[in-house]
């Protein structure tokens, strides 16, 4: 290991690493992206709000629908939160959506975009990334970021040890990216830094040799770039396990329930959920909804951030001759063509889907029958 005097010499001032970034991103950085063009605070936001731990590649195609859909903030305030969990179906974190959609209806009643630290992170949703993302790009205001690609390199550049989780680190990285961030260019300086992690600088086999910041990163140096940064300290997740009943009448209908509004799939359509079969049958019969047949399905498995969902579909066919179901409790029946327009958690719409295109036979070999 290098003397520390040595090591802290070849780190870069913030004017060289400035210079640095820049030059990289002049000749290897992204600019088109979907959102890039053209950049408003609208896009912007958009934009940095799916990025949220979640890769380009996958962002794209849900950007490209959800601006087709949303031009404007106006029409995203106007619109209904359905229709704008619709469009998010598949991306996951679905807070996320529901915090978009009640921004734009703060910021269309304010009547124009904040362009404020302040008053941006005093939306729903928006933190100091992001507000910082929105204030460089948009705005062209010199403010940092400290998204995870931007921390990967901050932590490798410094050699900063410890989980971000925690307080004192959190605030060391932020000093870091205040230092570094200039007040020229920032848009690209901050375009940049985001580049740069998430092509060069990445989690595993990181591009050391062609990285812009090679002479000066400590982590290199002292060749730690594997630990760092410190991931987040590893528990077990707990495990649930819920029946999803996949109900469907004599016209070939599927019965699906809204979720309350806060909580994992928020205000998404979704399968009534159980503790157990008992619990089931016990539903379908005050329901008056009698079974005329049922499969039940080997478990799945879908894992959220703080725990895994081992879920069992039940399938039940039954005749449903009043269809009062619909009139209460947020429940539907839905015909399986309709499934494509509606907003699914992406678990129960591979399930669906799966339902829906599967024949008699496929369906006899892939179910154990019961009762």
């Amino acid at each position: 290991m290098m003397p520390l005097f040595t090591m802290t010499a070849l780190n870069l001032s913030p004017s060289v690493f400035q210079d640095k970034i820049l030059t990289w991103f002049d000749q290897h950085g992204r600019k088109d992206l979907p959102w890039q063009h053209p950049i408003t605070p609208y896009r912007v936001w958009l934009s940095e709000t799916m990025l949220q731990q979640t890769q380009v590649s996958t962002v794209i195609p849900y950007f490209n629908a959800f601006i087709a859909r949303f031009p404007d903030i106006e029409t995203l305030a106007g619109a209904p939160v359905d229709s704008v969990l619709q469009h998010w179906a598949g991306l996951g974190y679905y807070a996320r959506a529901r915090n978009l959609h009640k921004a734009a209806q703060q910021i269309v009643g304010l009547g124009y975009f904040p362009d404020t630290l302040e008053a941006l992170v005093a939306l729903p949703g928006i933190g100091l990334s992001t507000a910082g993302a929105i204030l460089s790009i948009a705005f062209n205001t010199s403010q940092p970021i400290l998204d995870g690609n931007v921390r990967r390199v901050l932590s490798r550049f410094k050699a900063v040890h410890g989980w971000a989780g925690h307080s004192p680190v959190s605030k060391q990285l932020w000093a870091i990216a205040a230092e570094l961030t200039p007040q020229a260019r920032v848009a690209d300086y901050t375009q940049a830094m985001m580049d740069l992690g998430a092509t060069l600088c990445t989690r595993s086999k990181p591009a050391c040799g062609v990285c812009p910041l090679h002479d000066g990163c400590l982590a290199r140096l002292t060749d730690t770039i594997a630990v760092l940064p410190t991931p987040k300290p590893r528990k077990t997740l707990p495990v649930k396990e819920r029946l999803l009943l996949v109900l469907s009448n004599h016209n070939g209908q599927l019965l699906l329930e809204k979720r309350p509004p806060t909580g994992i799939w928020g205000g998404l359509w979704s399968l009534p959920e159980f503790a157990n079969l008992n619990a089931a049958h016990d539903w379908c019969l005050k329901q008056h909804l009698p079974i005329v047949n049922q499969q039940l399905w080997a478990s799945r498995r879908h894992t959220f951030s703080h725990y895994h969902l081992d879920y069992t579909p039940l399938l039940i066919n039954t005749e449903n001759p009043t269809n009062f179901v619909m009139e209460g409790a947020g429940r539907v029946w839905y015909n399986a063509g309709q499934l494509n327009g509606l907003g699914l958690p992406a678990p129960v719409k591979k399930l669906l889907q799966q339902i829906t295109q599967e024949d008699d036979h496929d369906k006899n070999s892939a179910v154990r029958k019961i009762g």
